[in-house]
């Protein structure tokens, strides 16, 4: 992870178009006809018809998915009453995470007002434009009574996040840290370190998970809140304990819990030696803990430690609630987000972090084999699968408990809805490049000499998904740089062919000799291939120079396919590698395979291009519902492609039953459900919705995927090589610079997982 400085942040936020948001038209708008509907005479149409009934704003107007970040300023993170507009930075940013998590638009609305009474006729009288208001950084006592009276006032979701966020995320991890640990929400001794709104709304939802309030001492910057203490404001007077204590070190002997929401390093090691036995700790002051990190690990073997910080285990971010909990109420049109939603969702997101990690997931954070335990015991901030568990979660909630005015009975369709809620906007990508980000990889550019995978490879350096090492003549590579503006700073450059590289030229061609030595490649022709860019760059990664290899730009990929099948070899258990290319469309993702390798396979390469996708697609954290294609159905046609598809189906069926993939059929089918299932009711993928296809050749393959990026349906990553032991990755003569910068993110990913092989491989010798 790059270091933050105050000259990247300024550029990050003033680069290009100013700020972090915008508004995009979703109607069409080129023609005169497009106008009038827009706008007059068309719109007073709708207008008569919110009018007659106001619930029709939310089928002809944005309100649904509209969510108004607001905040006075009085209380911006870690930064205090820096006013409205200094706080604009932040509400943008809130609205970025909304959008980018949750597919929900915002607009940041910032008032110069702290008048609690003022602030809130404000709110009310623009509330009819939202959908939901999520109230941010305004500083307690307010920031209760305004929440209050917005909720009790309006007929829309209102949450002051600072409160709730973290309560829920925070509950959420002390359920499973509880469980781990051993011990009953109903028994423990907790203390609270802090008396803000944060705190406070900790403390309440930590009761109703069970919490009694006997065993909860709150402790504020003046000390215990006990019966001696005058003067307390009505939100610290329920929390006031009657034990004869007066310090935060009195406090910690004997607790069992301690949550910290207040100023770093005034915990001690005594005092988390002084606690109970299995002792939890939740340190969320930012951006330093109440006690650092391994101060506190050193000081209790048996200890469960949090922070809010993401460069340590178990991180309470807000980011794992609001998004979602937002996106379940707006989509069931709740008046408000009660406390059977709030509970919804902590039981959702501890639920989540019991189930098994997907490997995307995992390679994200050092490719440790993330599972539930001390070191995890919430789910991580990029996890795909929180949109899908808890917003569902938090819309059943709504309906159950009356609050919800539109109701979901179809709960798979609505999932299926979710994962496609984002629309073009890429967001696979962008989880992958913050996964990749977190353990950049050594990756080899074959081509450096040409302009766009230079140019990735600075790009790939910049966002800091990998480390590059440049193939080519330096004084070439220096040039191109010079001419399309691009620095070679922190980038690796190897001339292949220069007599500093004899060495280990041959060095890599006495191991590919050896390696090949059955296969008639003798050792003067393995090391005249060690003059060639594709079969050195990868002998870089079959030996441990490098992680990973991108190529293509100008090699045929067709004898690239070649030498990686000769350096590399094919994963053990299959005969045939692929590569897939994963389309975003507005319908959702879909997986397409295999569009480059395999040009007319019979069965049983189908065969392993299916396993390999089965694989590939669990990968990327989604579950596969795989249709093989053809232009015929079910067995109609008993010659050619369709025979082969034919069979490999009923190979892939025996083999894993478990998997959900059918076939021959025609693409239409496997894209319509609903024709599907009514013409071919027998079919095993029924109610389902396809999201990989597997073509019968490369021709029909390539050519889906081409259509659909030229038709402007679709954005793609890819090809991705599936199948070969190494990540050695192909490009082509098309492919933009953020394309190659896309499949770089990839191959660090599969670099990443492969690091993780070779450690269990390691550890099991």
């Amino acid at each position: 992870m790059g270091k933050v400085t105050k000259e990247a942040a300024l550029l990050y936020h003033s680069q290009g178009k100013p700020g972090k948001i915008e508004v995009v038209p979703t109607k069409p708008y080129s023609t005169q006809l497009d106008l009038s509907l827009a706008y007059s005479p068309g719109v007073a149409e709708p207008c008569l018809e919110i009018e007659k009934d106001p619930e029709k704003a939310y089928e002809y107007t944005s309100k649904g998915n509209l969510v108004a970040v607001i905040s006075n300023g009085t209380a911006v993170l870690g930064l205090g009453d820096i006013g409205a507009l200094a706080g604009k930075p932040v509400m943008e940013g809130k609205g970025l995470l909304f959008k980018i998590f949750a597919g929900i638009d915002v607009f940041d609305i910032e008032v110069n007002e702290k008048d609690p009474d003022k602030f809130v006729q404000a709110v009310k009288a623009i509330s009819p434009t939202f959908g939901g208001i999520n109230l941010e950084d305004i500083k307690a006592p307010e920031c209760f009574e305004i929440e209050n009276r917005l909720k009790a006032e309006l007929d829309i979701p209102v949450m002051h996040d600072d409160q709730h966020g973290t309560a829920i995320i925070s509950g959420a991890g002390l359920l499973n840290a509880l469980e781990i640990q051993g011990k009953k929400i109903d028994e423990v001794q907790i203390v609270v370190n802090g008396a803000g709104a944060s705190a406070v709304s900790c403390t309440r939802l930590y009761m109703m998970l069970g919490a009694k309030k006997e065993n909860i001492v709150m402790v504020d910057s003046k000390g215990v809140l006990n019966e001696s203490r005058t003067n307390l404001t009505e939100s610290k007077k329920q929390f006031v304990t009657s034990r004869k204590i007066n310090t935060l070190e009195e406090a910690m002997k004997g607790a069992d819990v301690f949550l910290g929401l207040s100023r770093a390093d005034i915990l001690t090691t005594e005092m988390v030696r002084s606690m109970n036995d299995k002792p939890i700790v939740f340190a969320l002051a930012n951006p330093n803990p109440e006690i650092a990190y391994d101060k506190a690990k050193s000081s209790r073997p048996d200890l469960i430690f949090a922070t809010g910080r993401s460069d340590y285990p178990n991180q309470i971010n807000n980011v794992l609630g609001f998004p979602y909990i937002f996106r379940g109420a707006l989509d069931v049109r709740a008046t408000c987000i009660n406390e059977d939603m709030k509970l919804a969702a902590v039981y959702a997101i501890a639920d989540l972090a019991k189930k098994p990690v997907p490997d995307v997931v995992n390679a994200a954070y050092n490719l440790k084999r993330i599972s539930f335990g001390p070191e995890y015991i919430i789910p991580k901030a990029l996890d795909p699968r929180l949109l899908t568990s808890v917003a569902p979660a938090v819309a059943k909630a709504a309906i159950e408990s009356g609050v919800a005015r539109k109701k979901i009975t179809d709960w798979v369709e609505y999932e299926g809805h979710l994962r496609s809620v984002m629309g073009y906007d890429n967001k696979m990508i962008r989880r992958f490049t913050e996964m990749a980000k977190q353990n950049p990889k050594k990756v080899v550019f074959a081509e450096a000499n040409h302009a766009n995978m230079l140019s990735a490879a600075a790009m790939a350096y910049q966002e800091g998904i990998c480390y590059p090492i440049l193939l080519g003549n330096q004084d070439i590579i220096t040039k191109l740089a010079n001419e399309i503006g691009i620095s070679l700073e922190g980038m690796e450059i190897v001339n292949l062919r220069s007599e500093e590289e004899t060495e280990r030229r041959n060095r890599y061609a006495e191991i590919l000799a050896q390696k090949k030595a059955r296969e008639g490649f003798t050792i003067a022709e393995a090391r005249e291939k060690m003059f060639d860019r594709n079969y050195f760059g990868m002998m870089m990664v079959e030996v441990g120079d490098a992680d990973a290899f991108m190529t293509g730009t100008y090699t045929k990929y067709t004898e690239t396919i070649e030498i990686a099948k000769n350096v590399i070899g094919i994963k053990e258990g299959h005969k045939h590698f692929g590569a897939m290319h994963i389309m975003n469309t507005k319908k959702g993702t879909y997986f397409l395979a295999d569009t480059l390798i395999n040009r007319h396979p019979n069965s049983e390469t189908l065969i392993d291009i299916a396993r390999l996708a089965r694989h590939a697609v669990k990968f990327f954290a989604h579950e596969p519902v795989m249709a093989m294609v053809s232009y015929s159905n079910f067995g109609a046609d008993s010659v050619g492609s369709p025979a082969s598809v034919h069979e490999a189906v009923a190979e892939m069926q025996e083999r894993y039953p478990d998997l959900i993939i059918d076939g021959e059929m025609q693409v239409h089918f496997a894209l319509n459900t609903k024709l599907r299932d009514k013409t071919f009711p027998f079919n095993k993928l029924a109610g389902k919705e396809v999201n990989t296809l597997i073509f019968p050749n490369l021709s029909s393959a390539n050519t889906a995927y081409k259509m659909l990026l030229e038709f402007g349906l679709s954005e793609c990553i890819g090809p991705i090589q599936m199948g070969l032991n190494k990540p050695i990755h192909f490009t082509d003569i098309e492919s933009t610079a953020r394309d190659i910068v896309n499949l770089t993110t990839v191959a660090v990913l599969d670099a990443q997982v492969q690091e993780e092989i070779e450690k269990i491989k390691s550890n099991k010798k």
